[in-house]
């Protein structure tokens, strides 16, 4: 079991949107004396989600931190965002930590909004405890939530209550390895009483199960069982702790955030189950790195923070360490509540601190004292589909909105941006349309830069049907040297996917070597905006023949007259436009996989398979080819119809013809915006 110098214990709070994490974290603190009033999401004067884009949806929109010490021990505590726009603001954070405590409600139809957090804790492994809240709006039997979340775990879960009802509320519970009975007391710790005697047998029935589930790691406990002695409590105390610290079971717990029902009863939990911050940087695969590094923050006032968590020994002030890019100084250590902020000379093993004025490094890396730092592998980082255009309302605002969107992908791992040389836009990626509102948001609050969104553009491409042969001639004279240039090109479809080839067959001088690259960027140039109005692929041209002015011709001239050719030569060909395709795998509940099929025939889009998601509880991965320009809401769709679980990941597949009505249209737009 972890002792009282263990150093500082990290823990996570996690689960699905709106099932209170950042009420329990207000609660964790008002009830170990770290704030002495809580306060309340709906008040908007939490702790945590203090921010002004999580204080207008009522909900975490990045990771929050904490500290609090209870009986002598100290404490870290992240509270991460649930919704899937914004969870990938934890992920880094949740590879540090010690436990995660998965914050779910006691309603059986969420229940599976609980997975996608289970199997993310086990494949990173690290242990946790799961809290239901909000148990004072309890309806259905607590043993029924189990029976259901017991097939999305792995790990067997360990009931540590059994509640008491007195008719239709929750009035208290009976902690099954101590053997006692608590009745609860709004705002205050709960007491102790008698166990009720209609659950008498209920509790002798639920201590041997869980002592069975104890011994499957005991031998010695299960020959005790096994001899029909009873063990002492000490022993099935121990047995917990070590079950839940080694990630060998995942106990079950339950409480009110609000009324503090339960949480003084998590806080010893946490303060014997809680593994010792080795484990942590064993599980990262390291025994002496000086601290981990799992996110950077520019929104403060305080300026560039970097957010760690040390292991290996102190840190202090001043301290030259070694990150990935090079030599580093530790400036000012600051110790987070919320967004306020205290300065400590040092932080000791297993502290989560904040560096401030540390300049070259960045979120996943390790700093340490000896050798050379480096980035880990261990955390894998998210996949973003939402893709929408940004331009500045102010045109003068073009160099503080690059500056402003390195910011901002520097301390979203969840984030990029890119410039679209094609289509001359600036793109920004993300996890949706929700998670691009809060982002187009802070950009304004932070850096002033109010923003104009729209879906991007389209890669549509045209190509053609029939081979033509045409010449283009450039001729002018106005003075001093004329303009000239003349050439013959065979113009002919290629293949779909083979891009573009260039032949020259000039013969006996027809045209001077040094002009035929010209004639090429001509084409290249009439390439760029087909007759349709897009980029031509998957032709070649073959200069055949031309003519030449000894004084006139220059490379200028030639690539006038190539440019001439192909555009004239393109619009007698016939054109036809080309939509780009994604290939597509949705993951979701089965419950939701007759409405993902439904979504993906009535956006143009072609199953290729189906099949159930490995390892998961009810889980389909659906496979099927969608045109990319289906793919605009496709995210805010599939969280619809099946309670914001299923996801999806796309990547470029193949161009394929569009005709009819649909061309026309596209095409029309494309005029419009010309």
């Amino acid at each position: 079991m972890p002792g009282r110098s263990a150093g500082t214990r990290a823990i996570a709070l996690v689960g699905p949107g709106g099932a209170g994490k950042t009420s329990l974290a207000e609660a964790l603190l008002f009830c170990s004396g770290a704030i002495d009033r809580q306060g309340s999401v709906d008040n908007g004067n939490c702790v945590g989600d203090a921010s002004p884009e999580a204080r207008a949806r009522r909900g975490s929109t990045e990771l929050n931190l904490m500290h609090f010490d209870y009986l002598d021990d100290h404490f870290a505590l992240i509270d991460t965002p649930g919704s899937v726009g914004f969870v990938a603001d934890g992920a880094l954070a949740l590879a540090t930590c010690d436990l995660a405590v998965v914050v779910i409600d006691p309603e059986q139809g969420r229940a599976q909004l609980t997975e996608p957090t289970l199997r993310q804790l086990e494949a990173m492994d690290i242990p946790h405890i799961i809290f239901v809240n909000k148990i004072d709006q309890a309806r259905g039997r607590l043993r029924d939530l189990l029976e259901v979340l017991q097939p999305l775990s792995s790990k067997p879960l360990l009931a540590r209550h059994i509640p008491i009802w007195e008719g239709d509320r929750i009035t208290g519970f009976v902690d099954v390895g101590l053997e006692r009975a608590f009745h609860y007391v709004p705002g205050k710790p709960s007491e102790r009483t008698e166990i009720p005697p209609e659950l008498m047998e209920r509790e002798v029935a639920d201590r041997m199960h869980l002592l069975e589930q104890l011994a499957d790691h005991d031998d010695s406990l299960l020959e005790q069982l096994l001899m029909d002695e009873t063990p002492d409590q000490k022993t099935v105390l121990a047995d917990l702790a070590r079950e839940t610290s080694e990630h060998l079971g995942v106990p079950v717990m339950f409480g009110s955030a609000l009324n503090g029902f339960g949480v003084r009863r998590l806080l010893k939990a946490l303060r014997h189950e809680a593994p010792a911050p080795e484990r942590a940087a064993m599980r990262l695969g390291t025994d002496d790195a000086c601290a981990f590094v799992f996110k950077i923050s520019n929104g403060n006032q305080i300026g560039r923070l970097a957010y760690v968590r040390v292991f290996g020994g102190a840190l202090s002030e001043g301290a030259e360490l070694k990150g990935a890019r090079g030599p580093v100084r530790v400036g000012t250590l600051l110790r987070m509540q919320g967004e306020r902020s205290s300065k400590v000379p040092r932080a000791g093993q297993g502290e989560v601190i904040a560096i401030a004025k540390i300049e070259g490094v960045q979120a996943g890396e390790w700093l340490t004292g000896k050798g050379q730092g480096y980035e880990t592998p261990t955390v894998p980082r998210v996949t973003a589909n939402h893709v929408v255009a940004i331009s500045p309302k102010n045109r003068n605002d073009d160099v503080k909105l690059s500056t402003a969107l390195h910011k901002l992908t520097e301390e979203d791992g969840a984030l990029t941006w890119e410039q679209d040389e094609v289509h001359h836009e600036t793109l920004l990626k993300g996890m949706g349309d929700e998670h691009l509102n809060v982002v187009l948001a802070r950009l304004k609050r932070r850096y002033g830069v109010d923003v104009t969104s729209r879906p991007a553009t389209v890669g549509y491409k045209e190509s053609i049907r029939r081979t033509v042969t045409q010449r283009g001639r450039h001729k002018k004279q106005s003075g001093g040297h004329g303009q000239y240039g003349d050439c013959l090109i065979e113009l002919r479809p290629l293949p779909r996917g083979s891009g573009f080839v260039f032949e020259d067959k000039i013969t006996g001088g027809a045209i001077p070597r040094q002009y035929i690259p010209a004639v090429e960027a001509g084409i290249r140039d009439a390439m760029m905006k087909g007759p349709l109005g897009f980029p031509v692929v998957d032709v070649a041209v073959t200069l055949t023949d031309g003519s030449f002015h000894s004084v006139d011709s220059s490379e200028l001239a030639f690539r006038t007259a190539g440019r001439i050719a192909m555009s004239e030569a393109l619009a007698a060909a016939q054109p036809y436009l080309l939509e780009p395709v994604s290939k597509v795998t949705i993951l979701a509940p089965n419950s939701a996989t007759s409405k993902v099929t439904s979504a993906i025939s009535s956006r143009r889009g072609q199953m290729l398979g189906m099949e159930p998601r490995e390892g998961w509880h009810r889980w389909d991965k659906v496979e099927a080819l969608l045109p990319s320009s289906a793919l605009q809401g496709l995210d805010a769709d599939l969280r619809s119809m099946s309670q914001g679980l299923a996801s999806y990941t796309a990547e470029f597949d193949h161009l394929q013809e569009i005709s009819g009505k649909l061309a026309d249209e596209v095409v029309h737009k494309q005029l419009e915006a010309a």
